[in-house]
């Protein structure tokens, strides 16, 4: 097959991307003397204060107050509810339940080739590409380090020369978090941070953005060897959860934490984790495994289940 599959599936174009000048969790701060006001900002806010306000706000269950908070997303936002399980919006018990909404089964197909990647979520590319020696492009201009990003596990580096995509997910976006292909659990680890909005403007200015907001790492093994999926905290993120830990933020303990789990095996499309408000995920790979599909730059407009590149094994007789 080719690297990722048809160019039915490939990812949508740069050009129809709609997150690239956004603000915090989508709202758009504008360039210049506004944006870097806008980052700046973010510097004094106090972040986790903010996030912890959030996540008690966005699980209120009394139906006045949480149909409030709907109603005013849905009027900043441009939120398709046709492939929800549940189409309306008022229906769902607090706004935490109606923003990590179940999609219909039939909603995002999973590419089913073996050697396809599939995109974990609904997002915007930022960055992908390969990893150079061990550093990871950010922003025109500015990178970051996998020791960094993984706060220096044993196992980052594996991932030195290898492959990364990271894809944004805007407020309208689906925000559950799905396997890029099958895989075994092998680690957990929270690492403590700030929690700065994770959108392009920031991107530019914020040195080291993904390693320095709090994330949650996690570690598989697969047919194709090991592959890392980064879950980034943001601002007013209200919390990270996985499906075989719960949430794991808002953390009691702001320490880089291994998180207990049952050696739990995922099918490639199963549901892994969901983002309470949104954020960002980098996918990792080991060098000679993975190929970006042709179409797949920053900018990039992606959906869960679609094949975003191709994977190589170590069977020398297998092709991606």
């Amino acid at each position: 097959m080719s690297a990722a599959g048809s160019d039915e599936n490939a990812p949508a174009n740069p050009s129809d991307a709609g997150s690239s000048d956004e603000g915090p969790n989508g709202a758009s701060p504008g360039g210049g003397i506004r944006g870097r006001l806008f980052v700046w900002m973010q510097y004094i806010l106090p972040q986790h204060g903010l996030s912890r306000l959030i996540l008690a706000a966005t699980r209120v269950r009394a139906p006045w107050f949480k149909n409030a908070l709907i109603r005013g997303f849905l009027k900043l936002f441009s939120v398709d509810m046709t492939d929800a399980v549940e189409a309306d919006p008022y229906r769902y018990g607090s706004f935490n339940e109606f923003f990590t909404r179940p999609l219909r089964p039939e909603a995002r197909p999973i590419d089913a080739n073996p050697h396809a990647i599939a995109s974990p979520v609904d997002g915007a590319v930022s960055e992908c590409g390969i990893i150079d020696q061990d550093r990871l492009l950010q922003a025109k201009g500015r990178h970051y380090t996998l020791d960094d990003l993984l706060a220096g596990q044993p196992w980052a580096k594996r991932f030195e020369g290898g492959s990364f995509a990271t894809i944004y997910l805007a407020p309208f976006n689906y925000h559950r978090i799905h396997m890029a292909m099958r895989g075994t659990l092998i680690d957990t680890v929270y690492v403590p941070g700030r929690l700065f909005s994770v959108n392009t403007m920031t991107a530019q200015y914020v040195p080291r953005l993904f390693a320095r907001n709090e994330r949650v790492l996690t570690l598989f093994d697969t047919d194709f060897g090991q592959f890392a999926l980064v879950m980034v905290g943001a601002l007013n993120v209200g919390s990270m959860a996985t499906v075989w830990a719960g949430d794991i933020t808002p953390a009691a303990r702001r320490a880089v934490t291994r998180i207990p789990g049952p050696a739990v095996t995922l099918e490639k499309g199963a549901e892994l984790g969901r983002f309470n408000m949104g954020s960002t995920v980098i996918l990792l790979f080991e060098p000679n495994r993975a190929r970006w599909h042709p179409l797949l730059r920053a900018g990039s407009v992606v959906q869960l289940g679609q094949a975003i590149g191709g994977l190589r094994s170590d069977n020398p007789g297998e092709r991606t």
